[in-house]
């Protein structure tokens, strides 16, 4: 698709950062493939297939209102657009998506002023998601939602990635064609500690093999598989241009407590209406008694209690509880302002992906 200039620049300015890094960042590599007895030839034949098959997931919560009080799920199948933090002014992750706000400053330190230039919009601006490389149930990233989008492989490629969150301004940062930055630091990561992108006892050589044989083969039903819980480690994508879902995305990924829902009646409508699969992964619930007080803070067993259903929490019930206090602030004041509440709200389901057992609706 075409970028406008502001896209293109942002993309032109982490792969000349990328580029700089380049001679570094391939000297680990070929450090790490030594330490590990890993060919080159392997090597170079498992990042082509990583290039060429790797999707990017996009994540959200279906059931979170919009500034016009609409449901994300209403608002996609109605417009057909995945819109960034700018236009939604929702964030998962830091609520700080407007001009001169705290996003808009790293944004302009991470892309160069790309998006901050004269006459740039805010609908230019990237969308924000993972590279998912282990294919696991829940997506790379679950922390910023209990659903997932995955968009066509070729939509990659008009991304940037930096390894972990671009908030904290990593050093390591790419784009599928300067790529080296990015390996380097999950070789090392892998090589040092068995452990990359939310994955206990992973190995250099797994990783690679993995590349080589399994990251081209069919998508498989999630709902049949583990779910990693991975809330800290992830390679985030900013997507450059627009994400349409008819055209970008292959796959929606849901959670099943939506399952005979209003909010799951629209997704299932969305899917069918932009041709997009949709499969359910295995899910979180978890019963009140059971909501640690030492994870996410002191708050988050009285809140638990106070949205649970038959004394179990699950995604839709925090959905619905945002939702409830965005329409009836005055109802929540005993828990303090609405941001404050909204942010209690949003470490519960970090809880949640934690310590949840699977859901017993399943489809």
């Amino acid at each position: 698709m075409k970028l406008t200039q502001a896209q293109q620049l942002a993309i032109d300015h982490i792969e000349r950062y990328a580029a700089q890094h380049k001679q570094d960042a391939q000297a680990t590599i070929q450090h790490l493939l030594k330490m590990t007895n890993i060919s080159n030839d392997l090597y170079h034949k498992a990042v082509h297939k990583l290039k060429k098959h790797s999707q990017i997931a996009l994540h959200f919560h279906p059931d979170r209102p919009n500034s016009s009080m609409v449901s994300i799920a209403e608002a996609l199948f109605q417009e057909g657009i995945y819109k960034s933090q700018f236009e939604t002014l929702l964030s998962n992750g830091s609520v700080s998506a407007y001009p001169g706000g705290f996003r808009d400053q790293w944004e302009e330190l991470l892309f160069g002023g790309a998006y901050q230039i004269k006459g740039t919009n805010l609908n230019e601006r990237a969308k924000y998601g993972a590279l998912n490389i282990l294919n696991h149930a829940d997506g790379p990233a679950p922390r910023f939602g209990s659903c997932y989008f995955l968009l066509k492989s070729e939509v990659s490629n008009r991304a940037t990635f930096t390894y972990l969150d671009s908030h904290q301004n990593p050093k390591e940062k790419g784009t599928l064609r300067e790529f080296d930055m990015i390996l380097a630091a999950l070789f090392e990561e892998i090589f040092t500690r068995d452990f990359a992108l939310g994955e206990h006892n992973l190995m250099l050589v797994s990783l690679i093999q993995h590349l080589f044989h399994k990251i081209e083969k069919p998508f498989e039903d999630p709902a049949k598989k583990q779910v990693y819980r991975n809330l800290n480690h992830y390679i985030e994508a900013q997507v450059h241009g627009a994400v349409s879902l008819k055209e970008d995305v292959e796959i929606l990924v849901a959670d099943p407590s939506f399952i005979e829902t209003k909010v799951g009646q629209t997704l299932t409508k969305l899917c069918a209406k932009y041709h997009i699969k949709l499969y359910y992964h295995a899910g979180f619930q978890l019963s009140v008694d059971h909501i640690p007080f030492d994870f996410r803070g002191p708050e988050m067993p009285s809140l638990a209690k106070r949205i649970s259903k038959d004394q179990v929490i699950h995604a839709h019930l925090i959905g619905e509880a945002v939702m409830d206090l965005m329409k009836n602030p005055e109802t929540w004041g005993d828990r303090g302002t609405q941001n404050e509440i909204l942010q209690e709200l949003k470490l519960l389901w970090h809880v949640l992906v934690k310590y949840g057992k699977p859901h017993t609706k399943r489809r």
